[in-house]
């Protein structure tokens, strides 16, 4: 496959410049794994969902494009950061 099938969604406070920092799982207020679904969302991007969270991801520049967390657009506040995840490790933080 050319593109990841899973990825972890991280939810993190405010807006950080610094996307190492923002991706540390100790900055998170959330997170969840997510898996491809082989639907297109209405982005026009992959659909991947998970745990309460369905995104839609460009697996080109890694950006999450939607996102719905338990079936809400993503509070004032919030950014979602996201990193690859292999097959044998698909479970929740």
């Amino acid at each position: 496959m050319s593109h990841p099938q899973s990825y972890e969604i991280l939810l993190v406070p405010g807006f950080a410049e610094d996307t190492t920092e923002a991706a540390e799982p100790s900055g998170a207020i959330r997170s969840a794994v997510v898996s491809a679904t082989g639907e297109t969302g209405a982005s026009g991007y992959p659909r991947f969902t998970g745990v309460g969270i369905v995104a839609e991801i460009d697996p080109a520049t890694r950006s999450v494009e939607a996102l719905l967390v338990d079936g809400a657009e993503l509070t004032f506040g919030l950014t979602a950061r996201i990193e690859e995840r292999d097959a044998g490790t698909d479970a929740d933080r």
